[in-house]
């Protein structure tokens, strides 16, 4: 009979914490504080990394209006093609990094390292023609001749900005895999910080030249200064050196590539477009600079 009346006594859902507003903000809380400690980085990485072209395209405009507009439409058409084909590329990284991180193949993302570099290098070398054929192809457009021939001269003096591209996505990918964001957050904005000045001096005493050399310099030493935190161990688990592996399996990467590609470049060349379309307009030089400040 005692036992009877103790089951009877005892509540079948017990009470407790779990579902408490005071439980649940805290486990709010924490999730957010988890998400921001990678996305916050990943923020700030995009925005200082965005912000190296924009730095460059703001300052020309104290040269002149169709200095900026040749800068602009460069950078939004003819660099933009190239930037979105690289970091759609790029991110089947995202993919590929993220399954062999997840089932302990840390080798393997320094592979899949290597097959991106000889993917977006390989492509980096038709989308070269761009850059050399500009002029001719904004012309094609229907663009101011004016603003087609320099931002022509601008786009062959760009062309190492594409191969910088070609190494950088692929970093990036590798890194994130391993949630080594930080690194590469403090990289970007160490550079953006040196990239202020000195873009502001070469283009004050060289013109579009200073422009595109300082431009070149710090996309450079974005990937150079990320290299380096790759091979001083702080990846060693996951980097090993180079090896023949790479070569292997190409086809399936290079399509795996293409397809997130296609993907990205549809949502990243609206801009591409708005900016053909402002230099068909009259006074294309102060329309062109507008649209793409």
């Amino acid at each position: 009979m005692d036992n009877i009346n103790s089951n009877h006594s005892t509540p079948l859902l017990t009470t407790n914490d779990e579902n408490s507003p005071g439980t649940f903000f805290r486990k709010l809380w924490e999730e957010n504080k988890m998400v921001w400690h990678i996305a916050g980085p990943s923020i700030l990485i995009s925005i200082c990394q965005y912000s190296l072209a924009s730095v460059t395209q703001t300052l020309v405009g104290h040269i002149g209006t169709l200095e900026l507009a040749a800068v602009g439409i460069q950078n939004l058409v003819i660099s933009g093609i190239g930037f979105g084909i690289m970091l759609g590329m790029g991110s089947a990284l995202e993919t590929l990094c993220g399954q062999a991180y997840g089932a302990g193949k840390m080798r393997m993302l320094g592979i899949y390292l290597q097959r991106s570099w000889l993917i977006l290098l390989g492509t980096a070398i038709p989308l070269t023609l761009l850059s050399i054929f500009a002029t001719p192809l904004l012309l094609l457009l229907g663009q101011h001749r004016d603003i087609a021939k320099l931002a022509g001269t601008y786009s062959i003096w760009m062309i190492p900005e594409l191969y910088m591209y070609a190494l950088n996505f692929p970093i990036q990918k590798f890194l994130q895999a391993q949630s080594k964001v930080w690194a590469m957050a403090w990289i970007s904005f160490g550079v953006l910080a040196f990239h202020i000045p000195l873009s502001w001096f070469c283009i004050m005493k060289w013109g579009l030249a200073g422009a595109a050399g300082s431009l070149n310099f710090s996309w450079a030493l974005v990937v150079i200064l990320q290299y380096v935190y790759i091979v001083s161990g702080s990846c060693k688990d996951s980097w090993s050196g180079f090896s023949w592996l790479a070569f292997s399996e190409l086809l399936g990467f290079l399509w795996l590539s293409l397809s997130s590609a296609v993907m990205l470049c549809l949502e990243y060349w609206n801009l591409m477009v708005l900016i053909v379309l402002a230099g068909l307009l009259k006074n294309a030089e102060v329309k062109i600079s507008a649209v793409s400040i």
